[in-house]
């Protein structure tokens, strides 16, 4: 009995002196909520003393709170009816319909017909976003969210839905123009996206995954950020100067906005960084300085009006400087100057280094077109540069892309090319080289006309033949049409079907 009173004290005696021993070292201790006053300031030694100047970044909290309030009732939702991929002019099954003997049609819900003016193909719906800019109903968007769309239905934060009508577009910075037929919207302001510094907290609103009237908050990561996705539509007259963020941006908020802290715009979200196709970690936005001047020009003209200086440009590096013996690390190096340009006229010469335009310095090319896509033709633009490793400055008057100062107004469509009802581009050479094809039209978008009412081809369509003459181009394109009577034979493929070769039959 002795023996077991002692192994009990001595369990006892062990217990408390583990219980003290795990305090001691700070383990098994219950979550406290505890309240610590803050040193004096005084102690505080390590710290450089408070500024004197106005915090222009405040504490996020009651910020991100004021910039949602202002930016939500601005940002619309954008719902783009656009062809199905893969569908082209075939059925839903990858199977061509006009290939299908009648008595299999009504097999797959074609009546017959098929490609003369049968079904439609179905359609999917893309989401996006947009930002009311004016309280008429003009509405800033990207270029990507409503390329190809055949219908744009446009939802306010209040669910009031619209039908919307598209001003204009500029592929070079992936910007649109829509308006919708109402008046008294609320608008969200500009900011001036130059002031915005690396480091400040931005807030993002749009419509994630058709999430509407998302908000979501980061700071400011990088300025002046190009990765070569604007020049894939926009090819090399792509203008690509981002404000890199690390707020959440996902698919459906392309178009939306981006505000600072006090809810003003600083830009339109338009991509992300990403192995997956969701965030994973950096968006990027075009900045306001460059949406404002893009949908002014699509407003008053329905072109952007794009001021030129006629250069060849190549970004400078230590590898590029050495081999050319410049002494230098950075800056816009001039490898051609176009003759008759205002590059040459402003005497730059090849091999100049040019490092700011206006005072601003541009030691990229993404920079450099930034500064410049601000500018209509016949602006004049002060060009520092570097020549021999002397500075330099230099008067531009910028051109456009006829070579003078005058407006750029958008050529009529010939009544012929009119009454098809669709929108015709240039083949672009990677699409070309990956078909193994020598020359086409893309069919870039369709309205109502003769191509809808008579024929099965959709957008994407790239038409090689007409009445077995190969097209060359958009205008050799409008020749061949212009010159034919009664039926006219179209003949290409879809870029998702290239052994396919389809033929239509439109009679004008």
């Amino acid at each position: 009995m002795k023996n077991f009173l002692l192994i009990i004290l001595a369990a006892v005696v062990g217990g408390f002196a583990a219980l003290g021993g795990a305090q001691y070292l700070g383990l098994n201790q219950d979550t406290r909520y505890v309240e610590v006053q803050a040193p004096p300031a005084s102690s505080m030694t390590n710290f450089a003393a408070p500024s004197n100047t106005v915090n222009v970044n405040p504490a996020p909290t009651a910020g991100f709170a004021t910039a949602a309030d202002k930016a939500l009732p601005a940002v619309v939702h954008i719902k783009a009816s656009k062809q199905a991929p893969g569908f082209g002019s075939r059925g839903a099954q990858g199977i061509d319909p006009d290939r299908l003997p009648d008595a299999f049609r009504d097999l797959f819900g074609i009546p017959e017909g098929g490609g003369q003016g049968g079904s439609p193909a179905p359609l999917q719906q893309g989401s996006g976003s947009g930002v009311i800019i004016s309280p008429d109903g003009y509405i800033a968007t990207n270029n990507h969210v409503v390329d190809g769309a055949e219908t744009l239905e446009v939802v306010l934060n209040d669910q009031k839905t619209y039908d919307a009508e598209v001003i204009g577009v500029d592929p070079t910075t992936d910007i649109a123009l829509i308006k919708i037929d109402a008046v008294n919207l609320p608008t969200v302001q500009f900011a001036d996206s130059d002031k915005l510094k690396i480091g400040e907290w931005v807030v993002a609103v749009g419509n994630p995954f058709s999430l509407t009237s998302t908000v979501t908050a980061g700071i400011v990561s990088a300025k002046g950020r190009s990765i070569d996705i604007v020049r894939r539509s926009g090819g090399e007259m792509a203008i690509e100067s981002f404000i890199q963020t690390d707020a959440v941006v996902n698919p459906g908020n392309s178009g939306g906005a981006l505000v600072d802290i006090n809810g003003d715009l600083v830009g339109i979200n338009t991509a992300i960084s990403s192995p997956t196709g969701v965030f994973a970690g950096y968006s990027f936005a075009v900045p306001s300085a460059i949406v404002k001047k893009v949908v002014q020009d699509l407003r008053e003209f329905g072109i952007v009006q794009r001021g030129l200086l006629g250069a060849r440009i190549m970004e400078l590096n230590t590898a590029f400087a050495q081999e050319k013996g410049i002494d230098r690390d950075n800056g816009v190096y001039v490898s051609e100057v176009t003759e008759g340009s205002a590059a040459e006229e402003a005497g730059l010469m090849n091999g100049d280094v040019i490092t700011g335009v206006d005072g601003v310095t541009t030691l990229r090319n993404s920079e450099l077109l930034e500064q410049l896509g601000r500018h209509r033709p016949g602006d004049v633009v002060n060009i520092e540069f570097e020549r021999n490793g002397k500075q330099k400055t230099a008067t531009a008057r910028l051109r456009n892309a006829n070579g003078d100062t005058g407006i750029i107004r958008p050529e009529p469509e010939p009544e012929s090319i009119s009454k098809l009802g669709a929108e015709f581009v240039e083949l672009d050479e990677g699409t070309a080289s990956k078909l193994d094809l020598k020359s086409g039209v893309t069919v870039a978008d369709i309205r109502s006309g003769i191509i809808s009412e008579q024929t099965r081809i959709r957008p994407g369509f790239i038409i090689t033949k007409v009445n077995g003459r190969q097209v060359s181009s958009v205008s050799g394109f409008q020749k061949m049409i212009d010159g034919s009577n009664g039926t006219v034979s179209l003949e290409g493929i879809y870029p998702d079907s290239p052994d396919r070769t389809m033929k239509y039959g439109i009679v004008k």
